[in-house]
């Protein structure tokens, strides 16, 4: 990414206030994920952190990062006295950290190659969550551009044999989303 991909994300946030509005957690992740101990989240393109948020409270110890300034801004003022690190960050460049994490979480974003990147962050027995636009006659917002949609069944690609998959669908984004569109979550587990 880049000053324009910041600016882009801002100008976004900025336009559409309600982007930044305290939502529910996705019920797919939270139907998955367990009260723990200190274990280590990693929200991935956090947005205003309804997924930071929810780990949290869950027991994690979250790093948020996000590229907007304004939807960080947004994350501090809401986290409370939630154990979460809110750090401003362009994903392209963020140094990840090996073996580390043990939940990694990305929502309403697709970046193939941070997919990639960001398995050599997931510690064994760690899992990983994406939840993300796919194409689909079914969108209602026809402008997307193809790279910012998955292709049928492209998110199983991401995980050779070191991985389990443990769910997998396609479902109808959320009903408080501007546009009706058709997603594809995984949620992963590493075994090597």
């Amino acid at each position: 990414m880049s000053k324009q991909d910041k600016d882009k994300w801002n100008k976004k946030f900025q336009n559409k206030p309600q982007l930044l509005i305290p939502r529910e957690p996705s019920k797919i992740l939270s139907n998955f994920v367990t009260r723990v101990n200190s274990k280590k989240a990693l929200d991935l393109a956090c947005g205003s952190g309804r997924h930071s948020i929810f780990m949290a409270s869950m027991g994690y110890n979250v790093d948020a990062v996000d590229i907007s300034s304004i939807a960080i801004d947004s994350l501090k003022k809401q986290k409370d006295n939630y154990n979460i690190n809110c750090i401003e960050s362009d994903l392209d460049r963020y140094n990840l950290k090996e073996n580390y994490y043990d939940f990694i979480i990305m929502t309403n974003y697709i970046n193939r190659e941070l997919i990639s990147k960001s398995l050599v962050s997931l510690r064994v027995d760690g899992y990983f969550f994406i939840e993300t636009y796919m194409k689909s006659d079914f969108n209602e917002k026809k402008d997307s551009n193809d790279d910012n949609l998955l292709k049928q069944d492209e998110l199983k690609t991401f995980f050779d044999r070191n991985y389990e998959i443990i769910f997998y669908d396609e479902v109808e984004n959320e009903s408080y989303e501007i546009h009706k569109m058709m997603k594809q979550v995984i949620l992963v587990k590493k075994i090597i």
